[in-house]
């Protein structure tokens, strides 16, 4: 499963159960996320782990794309058998405190940080 534009990449590996996201993603409100939410919530109802959340990759996401993302989060939370781990860029500015605050909604969550 693909969502790409010029902006950015959606892309869902279903060997690995990895969600690789890239580009910067700017879309204004929830409606517009509504299709990368669609993807996210499939994955979720799998009920596969771990699931892997890879943002080395995204270089910019704002509040909607934050909201999304821990919708996301909660949703697997709420699936007591399935973990998760993000997967993070020390490089990406918006991802160090962004991430921890994944952690937050998800304590059983791990996060992995590139060099």
């Amino acid at each position: 499963m693909e969502i790409k534009t010029d902006d950015y990449r959606i892309c869902y590996d279903p060997e690995t159960i990895t969600v690789f996201c890239q580009g910067s993603l700017r879309l204004s409100g929830m409606a517009e996320y509504a299709p990368i939410a669609e993807l996210l919530d499939n994955i979720a109802s799998q009920e596969q782990s771990p699931v892997v959340l890879d943002l080395q990759g995204l270089e910019f996401l704002n509040s909607s794309g934050i909201s999304m993302l821990s919708k996301f989060v909660i949703k697997v939370r709420h699936k007591k058998t399935v973990t998760m781990i993000v997967r993070g860029s020390k490089a990406i500015p918006w991802q160090g405190k962004s991430l921890k605050n994944l952690q937050r909604l998800m304590p059983s969550l791990t996060l992995e940080w590139d060099d």
